[in-house]
């Protein structure tokens, strides 16, 4: 047997161990202990970490209460409950439901907040200030992965789904929900104008010519409850529809009847489409096709066809020009034959016409004998 001396700082805590069971703690000081060497052993707590995290916390709660009174702040949640911790008065931990924790009664102030979560999943909006933003904090909060924190944009609104059941819809702002116990999800949903496109649909014609169609359509949401209790995910059912409707516009019409009037598919789809849509919450604004796909081969006959029509049409008007081309001849043969200085004239500027390409001429007998064998006039 001896004494042992034990100091304990003014930051600090002792927990005197005798024989490996608990026996007190020790306030700052010096400690003469009275014992034999190898039946005391003291271990020694820094304040400024809170948290007693001993083997030993759970035995002082239970069979210590006095001790734990005078010596800790007692935290013990029930499967309903979360707790805001606060050190000092700032927000530093979100305590999960079911958590039993002692922190020091010393020189950091810690406080607790319990919140029944049990009737309601939405975070009260003066702790959803404290929340938000915590990343800017010189010192982060623990425990944020039990909260769902959501920013709703301007022209936007959010669908608040739990345990996968639609409850409500969130105006812009912030919001913070708890995900103890339950399943929470918010999905953005953008209530301004929205454009889905349609690329690569291949589809026969009613005379069976494979066609490939890209088509572009705008949307907007009407009523965004309504769509998504009705509808998993609506821009997919939109997108579902606006292909039946392709198909209702081309399945059903031939390649002419679709080059002759190529708005006829965009007529059809959104008619086709606004039809399906109207009880769901959604509104089609317009739908158009953007591009359509011709296979190899078709291309090459349709050029062909346009080259016979091209050509027919040339022919028409060369025949059409020939003819009028015989019919001014004769009617000038016919003012010739009546009139023999006219035919002269005509003579005359044929041989005009033909001297200009010739380079050297050999007249005998004279110009007159010249004409007058040419021409004779009676």
């Amino acid at each position: 047997m001896e004494f042992k001396r034990v100091t304990v700082k003014k930051n600090e805590r002792g927990l005197l161990l005798k024989n490996g069971d608990f026996d007190r703690f020790l306030a700052p000081g010096t400690h003469w202990l009275w014992s034999a060497i190898d039946s005391l052993r003291v271990e020694k707590f820094a304040l400024e970490q809170p948290a007693f995290t001993h083997v030993l916390a759970d035995y002082l709660m239970a069979r210590e209460p006095a001790v734990v009174a005078a010596e800790f702040v007692r935290v013990e949640l029930s499967e309903t409950e979360v707790g805001l911790r606060s050190e000092n008065g700032v927000l530093v931990e979100v305590l999960a439901p079911g958590t039993r924790r002692l922190y020091w009664k010393a020189q950091v102030d810690v406080r607790v907040e319990v919140i029944d979560i049990a009737a309601s999943a939405e975070v009260p909006a003066g702790v959803v200030a404290r929340l938000v933003q915590t990343q800017l904090r010189q010192r982060a909060v623990a425990g944020l992965a039990g909260v769902l924190q959501v920013q709703v944009a301007d022209h936007s609104a959010g669908v608040l789904s739990i345990d996968g059941k639609v409850e409500r819809l969130l105006e812009p702002g912030s919001y913070a929900f708890w995900k103890f116990n339950r399943n929470v999800a918010v999905e953005a949903v953008d209530l301004r104008l929205q454009a889905v496109e349609v690329t690569g649909q291949d589809i026969l014609t009613r005379d069976k010519v494979g066609l490939r169609l890209n088509l572009s359509a705008t949307f907007r949401f009407t009523d965004v409850l309504t769509a998504y209790k009705q509808l998993h995910k609506p821009a997919e059912h939109l997108y579902r529809e606006l292909q039946f409707g392709l198909r209702a516009a081309v399945g059903t019409r031939t390649l002419d009847e679709l080059l002759e009037n190529k708005t006829v598919i965009d007529e059809v789809v959104t008619a086709f489409v606004r039809a399906k849509l109207s009880a769901y919450g959604l509104e089609l604004d317009a739908a158009g096709v953007k591009d359509i796909v011709l296979p190899g081969e078709m291309k090459t006959i349709l050029a062909k066809v346009v080259e016979a029509e091209k050509s027919a049409e040339a022919n028409v008007i060369r025949r059409r020009e020939e003819t009028a081309a015989t019919r001014s001849l004769l009617n000038t043969a016919k003012v010739m034959e009546d009139n023999p200085v006219a035919l002269r004239m005509k003579e005359l500027e044929t041989l005009e016409r033909i001297a200009e390409r010739i380079d050297k001429l050999t007249v005998f007998g004279g110009l007159d004998q010249v004409l007058n064998s040419l021409v004779k006039v009676r």
